[in-house]
C-alpha cells in the first residue's frame, strides 16, 4: 500500500546508493506544516530531512504552535515565498485561504507541492498525502464489526476546514450510511485536534448520550481526547478508534482503553513532498496524487514489522 519510497528501508537503501544531486547545492524549499504539537508533524519533518539529504538540497519546516492558527501559517507561508524558494511544499489549516498566495507562488514559477492535507485548487503539482476517504471507512468499518454492526456511534473530529478534516469525518459518515443501516451516527463535533479540547468535546458527547456504543477521533488530538474523556468519566464499554499513531495512542491501544487505530505513514509524507519538489524543479511530471498509504493497527498486529515502521512514536 506504501509507494515505493516510503518504507525506512528504503529511504535508507536509497539514501546509500544515492547518484551525485541533480540539482544545486543552493536549491531551497520550505515547508509549512499544519502544526509542531503533534508526534506526527515531527516524523514528517525526520522524512522531508533524509530526502533533502539524499537530494542535496537545502529545507526549512515549520508550522504554527497549533493548527487553529490559519492567519499564522499564511504568515509563514507568506514569508516563505518572500524569500524566493525553488519549490515550496505546504499543508493547509483551510484549503481556501492560502490560494491567493498559493497563486501568487505558481504566477512566479515557484512548483507548490501539497502534503497531508490538500489544496482545493488545481495549483499544487502534486499533493503527497494518505487516501483520508478510504482510510476512515476502513475505521468506519472496523468499530462496526467491533459493536455487532448496530448501534450508537459518535464522532470527534479535528476541524471542518482542512481537507483532512473534511475526508476523515464523511469517509467514516459516509460508509455508515451506505453500508451499516443499523448504525446511527448521534453526534459530529470538533476539538481543534487539540487534547483538552477534544476531551472536553467527548466528555459531553458521553454525557448526553449515554448509551453510546462507540467514538471515532480524526487525528491524533482528537483520539487523546476521546481516551481522556473516557478514563475520566470511568466509562466502560465504549469502542474507541483513532487516527494516528503518537505515544499516548500506542499506549492506550496496549492497555486496551482504544480498540485501535489508523496509522499513516509521516516519514513517508515528509520524503515524498521533498522528492516531488525536486522533480518539479528539474521539470519532471508528477502524479496529482501520491499515495503514501495506511494501515490498521491494534493489539494484534501492533508489534508486526510492517506496522512498528509507521507508527511515530
Amino acid at each position: 500500500m506504501l509507494s515505493r519510497r516510503t518504507l525506512l528501508g528504503a529511504a535508507t537503501l536509497s539514501l546509500a546508493l544515492a547518484a551525485p544531486p541533480a540539482i544545486a547545492q543552493d536549491t531551497f524549499i520550505p515547508l509549512v506544516s499544519k502544526g509542531f504539537q503533534h508526534q506526527f508533524w515531527q516524523a514528517v519533518k525526520t522524512g522531508a530531512d533524509r530526502a533533502a539529504e539524499e537530494e542535496g538540497v537545502r529545507i526549512t519546516f515549520e508550522g504554527p504552535d497549533n493548527e487553529t492558527m490559519v492567519d499564522r501559517q499564511i504568515d509563514m507561508l507568506s514569508a516563505s515565498l518572500a524569500n524566493n524558494p525553488s519549490a515550496i511544499g505546504f499543508a493547509a489549516l483551510d484549503s481556501q485561504a492560502a490560494i491567493p498566495l498559493l497563486r501568487q507562488a505558481q504566477e512566479a514559477g515557484i512548483p507548490v507541492v501539497a502534503f497531508d492535507s490538500g489544496v482545493d485548487s488545481d495549483i499544487p503539482v502534486a499533493t503527497a498525502t494518505t487516501d483520508n476517504v478510504a482510510a476512515a471507512a476502513l475505521a468506519a468499518d472496523k468499530m462496526a464489526e467491533l459493536i455487532g454492526g448496530s448501534g450508537q456511534v459518535a464522532v470527534v473530529a479535528h476541524d471542518q476546514t482542512s481537507r483532512t478534516g473534511i475526508d476523515r469525518r464523511d469517509g467514516f459518515l459516509q460508509r455508515m450510511e451506505s453500508e451499516y443501516p443499523d448504525i446511527e451516527v448521534v453526534s459530529v463535533q470538533y476539538g481543534a485536534g487539540d487534547q483538552l479540547q477534544s476531551t472536553e468535546v467527548a466528555k459531553a458527547i458521553l454525557t448526553a448520550n449515554p448509551d453510546l456504543d462507540g467514538m471515532f477521533g480524526t487525528n491524533e488530538g482528537s483520539a487523546i481526547g476521546v481516551v481522556n474523556a473516557v478514563r475520566e468519566m470511568g466509562t466502560e464499554g465504549l469502542t474507541v478508534i483513532g487516527y494516528d499513531s503518537g505515544q499516548a495512542q500506542i499506549d492506550a491501544i496496549r492497555d486496551g482503553t482504544m480498540a485501535g487505530a489508523i496509522t499513516q505513514n509521516p516519514i513517508g509524507i515528509g520524503y515524498e513532498t521533498v522528492k516531488a519538489a525536486v522533480a518539479a524543479i528539474n521539470g519532471e511530471e508528477l502524479p496529482e496524487i501520491i499515495d503514501t498509504g495506511f494501515y490498521y493497527y491494534d493489539q494484534s498486529n501492533i508489534d508486526d514489522p510492517e506496522i512498528q515502521a509507521v507508527l511515530y512514536e
